[in-house]
């Protein structure tokens, strides 16, 4: 069967959606560097940087938990134009705050609208993709994240300098993108799968009931969801140990400098970007799990090189080259995959917005610990990083078969949308 090709209302659909990932990108870095900038002007203190920061994080999985269900039970569009107007709203707060409550309220805005956007814009890509196009322009999105983190490192680099001006500079940059965002959002009609899908269950002879929250609990879906669940929490901490707490290794365990662990993150930024891309390239392909076994091996190899030969600045360098390339493979962009074709359309969003919620949660606890264990074992905590990124591919190799045997997105077809019924007038 021959492969339709991609036309440029998909690229442009999937781009528009996408940028979902861009704006999760550019709102935690911009975060990140903000309130450093604005700790002077606004008084803020170690503590209180530190709350928002973790605040920020709880909201996205409060987000993703949320709107993936909200998502699935009221629609595609519905929730990535709202999602849309939450975040320029929080991000226009942040640029314009005049006291800590601001940023306070921002943050949480900003954080809740990225989580909900993103389960439910990457389910309505890969429901009007071309028949074996979802996984290239699900990819996409990953591609669109690497942008949304190297845009904000390079504004930050010009406006490093400005004081809390630097800091509304960068949350004016996402509230602008947001605001061109949701005016392209709102030229996209709804997801022809969820409404298809939706008037099975509401049309006026529904063909069976509707799926409830609780069948991602139990039956044959609840094994898909916890294998989702362990490979992304499992792998997403050692991930975000090493871009939360990258500079952290290279200044306060390896004795370097800030100028060399940003020199070192941009270009592994850039090799991470080049690799999304070649990710769009294989992901539809019959190797697609070969592909993520090469990606797992050199993730296991990133943090080996640091157990065997201690936190120095070559080996957290060399580890950051492999760590690249496993996760351009073998990790979030490979989820996103997985998460649109291991569940019926009713429930994927639901079910992607577990998965990336639980994760955030387990990597704020986390977090927590890590400066303190890196700082007394640097070696030990690796170790233990090791164990666990292992621990998660394993789970992920086991999720990626299981969806070679049944995947969603290519074996589930919902009844043709009938003209003039309910279903398809109230979309």
């Amino acid at each position: 069967m021959t492969t339709p090709a991609l036309t440029a209302r998909d690229w442009t659909r999937s781009t528009v959606a996408g940028m979902a990932s861009y704006l999760d990108a550019a709102a935690i870095v911009s975060t990140g560097t903000a309130l450093v900038l604005f700790q002077d002007d606004l008084a803020l203190d170690p503590l209180q940087i530190g709350v928002l920061s973790s605040l920020l994080t709880l909201s996205i999985a409060v987000g993703a938990l949320t709107g993936g269900r909200l998502g699935d039970r009221f629609g595609r569009r519905t929730m990535f134009s709202l999602t849309m107007v939450l975040l320029a709203l929080g991000a226009g707060l942040l640029a314009a705050a005049a006291s800590p409550i601001m940023l306070y309220v921002g943050v949480v805005l900003i954080g809740y609208a990225s989580g909900a956007d993103l389960p439910v814009s990457l389910a309505l890509i890969a429901e009007e993709a071309p028949p074996g196009q979802a996984g290239k322009l699900v990819g996409l999105s990953q591609v669109l994240w690497f942008s949304g983190i190297i845009a904000t490192q390079l504004l930050s680099v010009v406006v490093g300098d400005l004081g809390s001006v630097g800091g509304r500079v960068l949350y004016a940059h996402v509230a602008v993108v947001a605001v061109v965002v949701l005016l392209l959002r709102l030229r996209i009609p709804e997801s022809s799968k969820w409404v298809a899908s939706r008037q099975e269950f509401t049309g006026r002879e529904p063909q069976r009931k509707a799926p409830s929250l609780r069948a991602l609990a139990s039956g044959v879906h609840l094994l898909p969801l916890l294998g989702l669940i362990t490979f992304y929490a499992l792998v997403n901490v050692v991930a975000n140990t090493k871009g939360q707490f990258g500079t952290f290794l290279y200044v306060n365990v390896a004795g370097s400098t800030v100028a060399v662990a940003s020199t070192i993150s941009v270009i592994t930024q850039c090799l991470g970007l080049a690799l999304a891309l070649w990710f769009m390239k294989v992901v539809d392909g019959r190797n697609r799990l070969r592909w993520y076994l090469f990606g797992a091996a050199c993730y296991v190899v990133a943090m080996a090189i640091v157990v065997v030969f201690g936190v120095t600045v070559w080996s957290l360098a060399t580890s950051a080259v492999f760590a690249a390339i496993g996760g351009a493979l073998a990790f979030e962009a490979m989820l996103k995959v997985w998460c649109q074709e291991a569940f019926p359309t009713l429930l994927r969003a639901t079910a992607q917005g577990t998965v990336v919620g639980a994760a955030r949660v387990v990597a704020a606890i986390a977090a927590a610990l890590t400066p303190t264990l890196m700082t007394s074992a640097p070696r030990a905590t690796f170790a233990a990083l090791l164990g666990i990124v292992t621990a998660g591919l394993i789970a992920g190799m086991f999720v990626g078969r299981a969806v070679q045997r049944h995947n969603h997105l290519r074996d589930d077809v919902p009844a043709p949308v009938q003209a003039g019924d309910p279903a398809q007038e109230r979309t």
